[in-house]
């Protein structure tokens, strides 16, 4: 079932989108050469307590941290690790979900480190613009697969891989609810959008294939040709006035 959003839960779910998007921000000054995965963690963990926050990836089914940090060829779910060190040239993308009140928002956002290869930068580019895409479908009326088949076009029309292992999923008081969202597939299929309806939009595209494998950690996903993924996330809420992003703020 879809949880439709009342306008009590929209504003707990912006605020808690609203201190993400800060703790994000913050971490631009971190997220440096030099710098452990598990540090990183460590300062996601620190200011979701700070601002009242709670992890909701911590201790989902078992897994021990606040963060999913990748690098490079690392699609989703990197581990933080004390031995995992930042280096120049690395793109490093953080994942957080945090509940605050009891209502989630979800993001992922990408740092470039020293001196990043041109063809990094323009993955991530199109990560992004395909989110963007993405989520201009986000109107009530549209089709869930509207926002899907979209991400694909902007992905593909680049010659770039669309991740199939995972998805973008509905939000609210649990970091999953349904519907599903796909990074591809045919327009006009799915549930019909409705005000009220959240969405964490999460484009995952590789350089190379789009097939992964699991590393032993039973966790971070990447890509099975080492080529270089993209990740970018946002919350939205479908509003009469189009679709609300949760977690971008100060001009993002």
């Amino acid at each position: 079932m879809i949880v439709i959003k009342n306008k009590s839960m929209i504003r707990k779910m912006a605020t808690a989108g609203k201190i993400l998007s800060g703790i994000c921000a913050d971490l631009k000054h971190f997220v440096v050469e030099g710098v452990s995965t598990l540090a990183i963690d460590e300062f996601v963990a620190q200011a979701l307590k700070k601002n009242n926050m709670i992890s909701k990836t911590k201790g989902y089914m078992g897994y021990r941290y606040s963060s999913c940090v990748s690098i490079n060829e690392e699609i989703v779910h990197g581990v933080p690790s004390g031995q995992r060190i930042i280096r120049d040239g690395d793109v490093v993308t953080v994942d957080i979900c945090a509940s605050w009140n009891g209502y989630c928002a979800d993001m992922a956002r990408n740092f470039f480190i020293g001196t990043v290869s041109e063809k990094a930068r323009h993955l991530v580019q199109v990560a992004q613009d395909a989110l963007d895409a993405g989520i201009k479908q986000a109107v009530s009326g549209n089709h869930l697969s509207d926002i899907s088949a979209k991400i694909q076009q902007v992905v593909e029309s680049h010659g770039y891989g669309v991740v199939r292992d995972f998805a973008g999923h509905g939000i609210g008081k649990s970091m999953h609810e349904e519907p599903e969202l796909l990074n591809y597939g045919a327009p006009a299929n799915g549930p019909v959008l409705r005000v009220g309806m959240a969405l964490a939009i999460e484009p995952m595209i590789t350089a190379g294939h789009y097939d992964i494998c699991i590393e032993d950690d039973g966790w971070t996903a990447k890509t099975v040709d080492n080529s270089l993924a993209a990740h970018v996330e946002d919350t939205i809420i479908l509003t009469d006035n189009g679709p609300l992003v949760i977690t971008r703020h100060n001009n993002e």
